[in-house]
């Protein structure tokens, strides 16, 4: 079954925090673009089987039905809609922070 990506306004913004993260703290702007290209990838690739990675276990998400998918230092967080066949992506996030806290807005992103 083929699913439609969304990607929601907080995601977009995570992305381009990354971007801007690895492009200009860093100053790296090809590794900035190959990162970027890299989770792009891995979000499209949600339109075909968007259950294969795991449910994330902490509440409420998990209740939610939110789901992690890792690629390399980053998180991607979605939920899937079988009803409707969308692949919802939320939050793309550094795998090194304190998810629960950036999630339930404890902590900025």
């Amino acid at each position: 079954m083929i699913y439609f990506v969304e990607i929601s306004t907080q995601a977009e913004r995570d992305l381009r925090s990354i971007y801007e993260y690895i492009a200009f703290e860093l100053q790296s702007v090809q590794n900035a673009k190959e990162q970027l290209a890299r989770l792009e990838e891995s979000i499209c690739a949600l339109d075909q089987m968007p259950e294969r990675y795991r449910r994330y276990e902490k509440e409420p998400w998990y209740s939610r039905g939110w789901r992690i998918m890792p690629i390399d230092h980053y998180c991607i967080f979605y939920v899937p809609d079988h009803d409707h066949k969308i692949v919802n992506i939320v939050r793309i996030l550094y795998g090194g922070r304190n998810m629960k806290s950036v999630l339930d807005g404890s902590e900025e992103a």
